[in-house]
């Protein structure tokens, strides 16, 4: 079982809740590079500082490939820090925070990120061609290389920190310490989601686009769970970011993005946060289900978490 692969490893309550703020901050001081290359670009160009207050201008300063380029690097800073983290302080291979399977299942991580890009794919080509007003097409060679380069070598990165941080390490530790698997379930799915809030997609959209991240996280968190792994996730995460940041951009959202189209459309909070949550999640839940033959569904997201009779520290090698 998933989460009961912790107690096999040093699973104190103060190492998560320790682990969960020097993992932030770690990942926080990742940011550096691009604070740094910010404000040495208005300084040289004569800007205003003051610039640094809108977080859609702030994304604008730089090349958009850089800008990118840096922001994925605080995750990839933060994903290193779990890492060492995960094996100082819980003595834990990186093999039993990812899955309960003897070995990491690709098949499953590429069926997962197959399954959102043609799903993202689909939706946003028939949106182009029946709304083309609400799109504009600026596809230039070049710049779009160093974006697929970047994307495909450092986004699926950024999304394992996110997946690693919540649906393992936190699904983890929260259930260890709560007994039960419906609170790890609930409580990383909100602060998955609020940790967005902060989002330029909030300020433009209002917000009621926090119920997309929050049920995105709650789809995250229920495909591990049932699947008692989190391969699914990887790559549904990694997928859905990918494509999307090659499809399609738009000034107001948190990476803009040499892509194919740009989104010009005057956006609002209710039919693109209603119909993922309420329909396209539950459609995919359904086929993956399907394809891997879940059962217990009680059990798994609201059963309680089964302690070992004798927990022993499994000093296996990473």
């Amino acid at each position: 079982m998933f989460i009961e692969q912790a107690y096999k490893y040093l699973h104190d309550s103060w190492r998560y809740l320790l682990g969960f703020l020097v993992i932030f901050i770690i990942w926080q001081l990742g940011s550096i590079p691009f604070v740094l290359a910010i404000l040495a670009k208005i300084i040289l160009d004569g800007g205003d500082l003051s610039v640094l207050e809108d977080q859609s201008k702030l994304m604008s300063i730089l090349d958009p490939n850089i800008t990118l380029f840096l922001i994925l690097l605080s995750f990839i800073i933060g994903l290193i820090g779990l890492y060492f983290w995960v094996k100082w302080i819980h003595k834990q291979p990186l093999l039993s925070l990812t899955t309960s399977r003897k070995k990491v299942d690709w098949g499953r991580i590429w069926f997962g990120f197959i399954l959102i890009a043609g799903t993202t794919t689909v939706l946003t080509l028939a949106d182009y061609y029946t709304n083309p007003d609400g799109y504009e097409l600026q596809f230039q060679w070049g710049p779009f290389l160093g974006l697929l380069i970047i994307s495909t070598l450092m986004m699926p990165l950024q999304t394992s920190f996110e997946e690693y941080l919540f649906r393992g390490y936190l699904m983890q530790g929260i259930g260890v310490m709560a007994g039960n698997r419906w609170m790890p379930l609930i409580i990383t799915s909100v602060i998955f989601g609020g940790l967005h809030f902060f989002n330029p997609e909030v300020g433009k959209l209002g917000n009621t686009v926090m119920i997309y991240y929050i049920g995105t996280g709650l789809f995250l968190g229920i495909i591990t769970l049932m699947d008692e792994g989190m391969e699914l996730a990887l790559g549904f995460h990694a997928g859905n970011n990918v494509i999307a940041s090659l499809l399609v951009t738009a000034d107001w959202t948190a990476f803009q993005t040499n892509s194919i189209l740009k989104d010009v459309s005057d956006p609002s909070a209710g039919i693109d946060v209603i119909v993922p949550v309420l329909f396209i999640y539950p459609i995919l839940l359904g086929l993956m289900a399907w394809r891997y033959n879940w059962m217990g569904w009680n059990e798994k997201l609201f059963g309680k978490v089964e302690v070992p009779p004798e927990p022993i520290l499994d000093e296996t090698e990473f």
